[in-house]
C-alpha cells in the first residue's frame, strides 16, 4: 500500500527533526525515505513487469544531497511508452501534494542525449543520474551512453564550464571573504566542488590528497547548509548573520566567529584546488608547447622552470637550506608559474621550522617576495594550503582564516595581512626602507589571532618575530612601532582638527621620526585599501596626506604655526560674516552656509542633508557677533548633488516651515539596513577629551550608522547649549565615529564633571533608539 503524501511529510520531518543526524548523514537519510516512497509510488502506478520505463534521480538527489530545503530532481525515461503521460501526472501530484518542490520531466533515452548535447546543465546532472524504480537496464544503458556524450564533448564542456565559472565568481564573490557568502555558488562553495568532480570524469586533474581535501570541504558545506535550512525552516544558501548563532550552536562549534573561520578555511581550500585545477585543465588544451619551452630553464640553486611550473632539482637540500623555500616563493611569484605539486610534497616532507637568526639571504627573500605584490598572494595562499607557511613563522597559525565578522572589514585577518603588503609593494620604491615598509605592512595585524588588545600583543608579536628575521635592533624598533601607531594617522586625519597645532605637535611626538613617518604615511593607505571600500578615499586620503606633511614639517625643526593657520573659517567666511551676509551655497561635495546663529543651526543643517540621502564626511562651524557659518563636505554619489533642492528644503527648515523631526522619523522607518548587522557593532560609546585640543572639548562618539545619526549627536549638543566648532565624521561599515570639537556659550571647555555627565548621557539617549 502506498504512503499518503502525509505520512511522506511526517517520516521527513521526523528525519530533519532527528539532531542526531547532521551534514551528509541528514541528506542520505532523506535521499533514503524519499526514495522508498517514491519507489512506492512507482509500483502503485506501473503494472508489475513493465519494461521500457524507469525512474531516475539527477543532480543533488542523485548524489544523495538532499538536504532539508532542497529540490527533488527527477526524470521519467521511457522508450516511448504509450501511457508515459498518465503514469507522469500519478507520479507528480502525490509529490507536489506532500509539499515538497518538484523539478522532472519526462522524456526518451534518444530526446534526453539530444538535451544533454547541448544543455550543460542537463549533461551535468544527468553525471549524478541514479535508477530508482523501474527498468534498471534502460538507466544503465543512458547513462553509458551519457557519460560516453560527456567525454566526447569534453573540450566544449570545459570551454562553457570556464566561462561560467569565471562569470559566476566575479558575480557571488567568495566564500572565504563574505560576511554572509553564498554556500553554494560563492567561489570556494558546492558549486566550485561539482565543478571540479565534472572535470575530473575526463581529465584527471586532481593530486593525490587533493579529493580528500575536497570532500573534508564538502562534508563542512553539508553540516552547514543542512543546519541552515534548519534555521531557517525553508530553502536557502547564504548564510545570513542573524543565523551564524544558531548554525553554529547546531554544529557545537564555540560561537559564530569559530563557524566562519570553519567556512572560511573550507572555502579556501576548495578555491585553491580550483585553480590549480583550471590551470591543468588549460595546460591539457593548449597540448604540447614545444621542445624549447620544455626544456629546464635553472632559476636559482636548487630550483628549475620547467612547463611552466617551479620545481626542485633532483637532489635539493631542502633540510639545509633554509632560503630555499622563500627562494621557490620568490620565484613562483616572479614568473607567474605555479608550484610543481611533487616539489611541494618534498617540502612538506622536509622543510624545517625556520627557528633562530635567519640569514641575510632568508630575510631578503621573504621582502623580495612581498615586493611582488598582488602576485605574491597567490603564492602565499599555497603555502598555507599546505601549512608551509607555518613553518616560515610559526606565529601566522593563530590568524589562519580569521574572521573579523563586519561590514567594514572585507577579508579575513590572513589575507587581509597579505593584501596589505602587497598595496604596500605599490609604493614601495617611495621610501628610504621598503623591507621594513613591507615586512610591518604584512604583519602589523598579526596580534589579532591572539587574546588581548591586538596592538599591544602585536607589539610583542613584531619584536620577537623581527629579531629572528635578523633585523639590527633598530629596525625592530621601527618595526614595533608601526604596530604601535598603525592606527594613529587615520584616526588623528578623520576625528580630530588638522588646523589645531596640539594635535600636530602630538602626532610628530608620538611618531618621532621622519623614518617611522613616511613608513605609516603608506602603511595607512595600504591597510585601508586592504580593508575595504568604505576605508579609503579621495576626502581620507587628502587628510592623510596633510597630516603627514604638517608632522613632517614639524619633525624636521619647523614650527608647527607655519602650517596650521588654514583653517576654518576662510578670509572670505570672515568678512561674510562681519557684514552679516546670508550664504547658502551648494558646489561640488561641499555646502557653505552663513547666516544669524540660532540654538541647534548645525543639526537642522546636518538633518536637511540626511533627509536628503547625502552622507557628511565632515563639518567646520564658526559663530561670532551673532552670525554663524558652517560648511559641510558630503560623500559624491554617481550623480551631481540637487544643491537647489537641497538649499530650497534647509530654508524651510530653517524658517520653521518643514517638520524635520517628523520626517527623518518617517524615512528611518523605511531605511533598509539589517538589524543583524547592527548587532556585529559595539554599543555606543562617548569619550570626552579636554587635552586634545588647546581651546574646545572634543567630544568622540561611536554609534550604529543608522539614518539622521548626526542629526540626533547634533541635536543633543544643542539641547546643552553648546557650539560645535568642527565636526569629523568617520563611516566604517555600519558604525560611524563622529568627534565634535565644542565649547560652551562663553567660548569655553565642557570641564564641569556634572555637565560632562549630562552631555554623555543626552548623546547616549539619541544614537540608542531602535
Amino acid at each position: 500500500m502506498v504512503s499518503a503524501p502525509s505520512s511522506f511529510r511526517d517520516r521527513r520531518l521526523a528525519i530533519i527533526d532527528d539532531r542526531n543526524l547532521q551534514g551528509r548523514a541528514l541528506c542520505r537519510a532523506l535521499a533514503a525515505a524519499t526514495d522508498a516512497w517514491l519507489v512506492e509510488l512507482f509500483d502503485a502506478v506501473v503494472p508489475t513487469g513493465a519494461t521500457g520505463l524507469a525512474l531516475v534521480a539527477v543532480g543533488g538527489y542523485g548524489r544523495g544531497e538532499l538536504a532539508p530545503g532542497s529540490d527533488l530532481d527527477v526524470w521519467l525515461v521511457h522508450d516511448n511508452h504509450a501511457g508515459v503521460g498518465e503514469i507522469a501526472e500519478r507520479l507528480w501530484y502525490p509529490i507536489w501534494d506532500s509539499g515538497t518542490k518538484l523539478g522532472h520531466a519526462v522524456r526518451t533515452p534518444k530526446q534526453a542525449l539530444k538535451l544533454a548535447a547541448d544543455d550543460l546543465d542537463t549533461a551535468t546532472a544527468a553525471l549524478s543520474m541514479r535508477a530508482l524504480a523501474g527498468d534498471d537496464h534502460l538507466v544503465a544503458d543512458l547513462f553509458e551512453r551519457m557519460t560516453a556524450q560527456w567525454q566526447k564533448r569534453s573540450k566544449r564542456w570545459l570551454t562553457e564550464m570556464a566561462e561560467r565559472t569565471r562569470a559566476r565568481h566575479e558575480s557571488c564573490d567568495e566564500v572565504a571573504f563574505l560576511l554572509e557568502p553564498d554556500l553554494k555558488e560563492s567561489r570556494g562553495g558546492l558549486r566550485d566542488i561539482h565543478t571540479i568532480r565534472w572535470i575530473q570524469e575526463t581529465h584527471p586533474v586532481l593530486h593525490e590528497g587533493d579529493d580528500f581535501r575536497l570532500t573534508t570541504a564538502e562534508e563542512t558545506f553539508l553540516a552547514v547548509r543542512v543546519a541552515l535550512h534548519r534555521a531557517l525552516d525553508r530553502p536557502g544558501d547564504r548564510l545570513l548573520l542573524e543565523r551564524q548563532d544558531d548554525v553554529a550552536k547546531a554544529l557545537d562549534l564555540p560561537n559564530a566567529d569559530a563557524l566562519m573561520a570553519l567556512v572560511a578555511a573550507s572555502a579556501r581550500t576548495v578555491a585553491w584546488i580550483s585553480d590549480e585545477s583550471w590551470a591543468r585543465v588549460e595546460s591539457l588544451l593548449a597540448g604540447p608547447v614545444g621542445l624549447v619551452f620544455r626544456r629546464d630553464r635553472p632559476i636559482g640553486p636548487g630550483l628549475v622552470l620547467r612547463d611552466g611550473e617551479v620545481h626542485l632539482e633532483a637532489g635539493a637540500d631542502i633540510a639545509g637550506d633554509p632560503s630555499l623555500i622563500l627562494r621557490a616563493a620568490v620565484a613562483a611569484a616572479r614568473h607567474r608559474a605555479r608550484f610543481d605539486r611533487h616539489s611541494l610534497e618534498q617540502l612538506v616532507t622536509a622543510q624545517p621550522v625556520l627557528e633562530g637568526r635567519w640569514s641575510d639571504e632568508a630575510r631578503a627573500a621573504l621582502v623580495e617576495l612581498l615586493n611582488t605584490g598582488h602576485d605574491a598572494i597567490r603564492v602565499i595562499e599555497t603555502l598555507d594550503q599546505l601549512r608551509l607557511l607555518e613553518r616560515i613563522l610559526p606565529e601566522w597559525a593563530p590568524v589562519r582564516s580569521r574572521p573579523q565578522r563586519n561590514a567594514y572589514h572585507r577579508f579575513t585577518v590572513d589575507r587581509h595581512l597579505c593584501e596589505t603588503a602587497a598595496n604596500a609593494a605599490a609604493r614601495s620604491n617611495e621610501v628610504s626602507r621598503p623591507d621594513l615598509l613591507l615586512v610591518g605592512a604584512w604583519l602589523h595585524d598579526l596580534g589579532k589571532g591572539y587574546p588581548g588588545d591586538h596592538t599591544v600583543v602585536g607589539m610583542e608579536l613584531m619584536g620577537t618575530v623581527a629579531a629572528r628575521m635578523g633585523f639590527a635592533p633598530d629596525d625592530v624598533s621601527v618595526l614595533v612601532d608601526m604596530v604601535r601607531l598603525h592606527l594613529l594617522l587615520p584616526d588623528v586625519a578623520t576625528r580630530r582638527d588638522l588646523a589645531d597645532p596640539a594635535v600636530i605637535r602630538s602626532v610628530a611626538e608620538n611618531v618621532g621620526s621622519l623614518t617611522t613617518l613616511e613608513l605609516l604615511g603608506v602603511l595607512t593607505e595600504a591597510d585601508s585599501l586592504a580593508t575595504g571600500p568604505s576605508a579609503w578615499g579621495s576626502w581620507k586620503a587628502e587628510l592623510v596626506r596633510t597630516l603627514v606633511a604638517r608632522s613632517g614639517h614639524v619633525l624636521r625643526g619647523g614650527e608647527v604655526g607655519d602650517v596650521t593657520s588654514d583653517g576654518f573659517p576662510t578670509e572670505e567666511i570672515r568678512v561674510l560674516m562681519a557684514r552679516g551676509d546670508e550664504v547658502l551655497e551648494g558646489l561640488g561635495t561641499t555646502l557653505t552656509v552663513v547666516c544669524p546663529d540660532r540654538p541647534g543651526l548645525f543639526s537642522r543643517v546636518s538633518g536637511t542633508l540626511s533627509l536628503r540621502g547625502l552622507t557628511v564626511l565632515a563639518a567646520d562651524a564658526y559663530s561670532a557677533e551673532g552670525m554663524a557659518s558652517s560648511q559641510f563636505k558630503v560623500e559624491p554619489g554617481s550623480d551631481p548633488i540637487d544643491w537647489e533642492g537641497v538649499c530650497d528644503d534647509l530654508r524651510r527648515v530653517l524658517a520653521g516651515r518643514m517638520a524635520l523631526e517628523a520626517r527623518l522619523a518617517e524615512r528611518a522607518r523605511t531605511y533598509r539596513s539589517r538589524s543583524s548587522v547592527f548587532s556585529l557593532t559595539a554599543p555606543a560609546s562617548v569619550r570626552v577629551d579636554n587635552q586634545a585640543s588647546d581651546d574646545a572639548t572634543v567630544v568622540e562618539v561611536h554609534a550604529p550608522n543608522r539614518l539622521g545619526v548626526l542629526y540626533r549627536i547634533t541635536r543633543a549638543l544643542a539641547d546643552l547649549d553648546l557650539d560645535i566648532r568642527l565636526a569629523k565624521v568617520a563611516t566604517l561599515g555600519h558604525e560611524v565615529v563622529d568627534t565634535f570639537y565644542v565649547c560652551t556659550r562663553a567660548g569655553a571647555k565642557v570641564e564641569d564633571r556634572d555637565h560632562i555627565r549630562e552631555l554623555e548621557r543626552a548623546i547616549l539617549h539619541q544614537v540608542s533608539f531602535t
